[in-house]
């Protein structure tokens, strides 16, 4: 949960910061340019939007509260509506990077210093989890389904006409992505295939610095 929260954190931060550099000020003057997570709680979606689906025994969705944003304040709309929209995306590709960089920190250090090997293989086993959801976030953030972010982008590759009609499926963007995730969810497995396979590919480049006691502290 550690993990998660500052991921998705990191994700609404990167796309308020990003708007900033854009020309956009509205998240700084919302005060949601923080680290601080109550900032960021939703009711609906980071609490009782989980909560129903799990007493549903439905695909469990939840979130962060999506950073305000005003579009026309971007020096260049188009650009900057594409930047911000991966800003996010971009961050939990940074973090999963550096945890696999924490992995091997972690592992040097408790072979130097055995005594931190408990406490180190915690450490380690959270990074382990960091490379696999921040990719997850990653691609499920980038599935074409508006309002998450890969719809911003698809949007720019669609005529007007369509970009328009596609653009107001925002409205009941999380209701299909409920029903995609309930109906069809071999779909978003093989979406998502590619974020556990790279999070192996990444782990296993340092698997010999992975601590023995890691492992205990991992999902089985």
């Amino acid at each position: 949960m550690p993990v998660l929260l500052f991921s998705v954190i990191a994700h609404e931060y990167a796309h308020g910061y990003a708007a900033l550099k854009q020309g956009d000020d509205t998240a700084l003057m919302l005060g949601r340019l923080t680290w601080n997570p109550v900032k960021h709680i939703d009711p609906f979606m980071t609490i009782l939007l989980p909560i129903v689906l799990w007493i549903a025994h439905a695909p469990i969705l939840g979130g962060a509260k999506p950073v305000p944003v005003t579009p026309r304040k971007y020096r260049n709309f188009k650009r900057g509506d594409i930047i911000v929209s991966l800003a996010g995306v971009a961050t939990n590709l940074v973090i999963g990077v550096l945890c696999v960089g924490l992995i091997a920190l972690c592992g040097l250090l408790g072979r130097v210093m055995p005594t931190l090997d408990t406490s180190l293989g915690i450490l380690q086993a959270m990074m382990m989890l960091g490379v696999q959801l921040n990719l997850i976030l990653v691609l499920f953030n980038l599935i074409p389904i508006p309002p998450l972010d890969g719809s911003h982008v698809m949007k720019y590759l669609m005529p007007a006409s369509w970009a328009f009609r596609y653009a107001q499926l925002s409205r009941a963007g999380l209701a299909v992505l409920i029903a995609v995730m309930y109906l069809a969810p071999r779909a978003l497995e093989f979406w998502l295939w590619p974020a556990f396979h790279a999070t192996n590919v990444m782990i296993s480049a340092v698997d010999g610095t992975i601590l023995p006691t890691t492992f205990q502290w991992l999902p089985r």
